[in-house]
Parts: C-alpha cells; sequence; structure tokens
C-alpha cells in the first residue's frame, strides 16, 4: 500500500523534523540523543473532521516502520468528503504533520479541513477562490489543511516550517495552514 519511491524522498528531511521536534520536547539532550538513536520512537496523528464528524488517534509508526492498518484508516479519514474518494496519503505528509504537532506542544487533535481531492473537487474549489491551484498536491494525496483552536496560524505554520520537509501555507484569515510534502517553500500571511 506505501509506496516506496514517494518514502525515500527526505528521509534526511523527515529525520531533521523528528529530531526537532525530539529537542524542542527532550528536557536534556541526552534524551534527545537516544531519540535520535530510534529508542522508543512512536509516530502518532490525531485529527478531526468537522466535515465528517469522524475523530482519528492512532499511532502510524513504530521504530521504523509504518503500521498498515493505521496507514489505511489515515487514507479513508483523509478521503474527499465530497466524493468519497480515497488516495493513499503521502506519508511524508503525514510524517510532517505530526512532528509539526508535536514542536507545537498541544493535545488538542487538527481539525482537517482538506487533505486528498479529487480532481473534480480541485476544480470546483478552484473556480470559487483564487487560492487553489490547478495542479494542487492535495490531488497527488500530498497535502494537508489544518487548524488548532489552541494555536494561531503563525505558530502552526513557524512549526511547520521547523520540520524544513514540505511546503508551508499561511492562511490567516480562513484560520488554517497549509502542509505539503513537496518543495521546501512557505507562502500566505
Amino acid at each position: 500500500m506505501t509506496d516506496t519511491s514517494s518514502l525515500s524522498m527526505t528521509r534526511r528531511g523527515l529525520l531533521r523534523a523528528f529530531a526537532a521536534t525530539t529537542v524542542a520536547a527532550a528536557p536534556t539532550f541526552s534524551s534527545a540523543a537516544g531519540f535520535l538513536r530510534g529508542s522508543g520512537d512512536i509516530r502518532r496523528i490525531r485529527m478531526y473532521s468537522g466535515r465528517t464528524g469522524e475523530r482519528l488517534d492512532t499511532i502510524y509508526w513504530i521504530e521504523g516502520q509504518y503500521i498498515k492498518d493505521a496507514v489505511k484508516e489515515i487514507n479513508l479519514f483523509m478521503r474527499d468528503w465530497r466524493t468519497d474518494g480515497v488516495k493513499s496519503i503521502d506519508l511524508r505528509t503525514v510524517d510532517i504533520m505530526a512532528a509539526s504537532h508535536n514542536l507545537l506542544d498541544v493535545n488538542e487533535p487538527y481539525t482537517l479541513l482538506s487533505g486528498y481531492r479529487s480532481p473534480q473537487t480541485n476544480a470546483m474549489l478552484r473556480s470559487r477562490s483564487r487560492g487553489v491551484a490547478k495542479n494542487s498536491l492535495h490531488m497527488k494525496g500530498q497535502a494537508a489543511d489544518l487548524r488548532l483552536s489552541s494555536r494561531s496560524v503563525g505558530q502552526m505554520a513557524r512549526a511547520a516550517s521547523a520540520c524544513a520537509a514540505g511546503g508551508v501555507g499561511r492562511y490567516s484569515r480562513s484560520n488554517f495552514v497549509h502542509m505539503d510534502c513537496g518543495v521546501v517553500r512557505t507562502w500566505g500571511g
């Protein structure tokens, strides 16, 4: 189910993201060093969808291995709710989301506004807004639009940017942050 070519991307970038998460959360350098060696390495993602009312709270990676059933749950949760279309979500994006969440030190789940988008949904949204890209990474399962009520758009964007592993868009007027596993870049205000 997981495409290894999509995972080879930025192993370094993702390791940097989780290293940054660990260093920010670790009380001492020695604790961070242990994490970087792989001891106790788990990755968890928590999300809520106001569109479907669904909640997701899952550990999707344990010590170097993605958990197949958890990945399936993530794919279903992040589906295009308008068409019910499901696509394999690029796990690099999930890793960026999880690392950013850890940096923010919150228990609140992300509110997922948009994960995978079918070409039809993307075209419809594009016809209504200049902020929707024609070749959006959402259509490839490589992007998510997220919100936290306990953190500002600026705080979320800074956490995602600290991962240095993909694109980060600030949408302050709409109160959400876009995170993707594409080229490292930032935009918005």
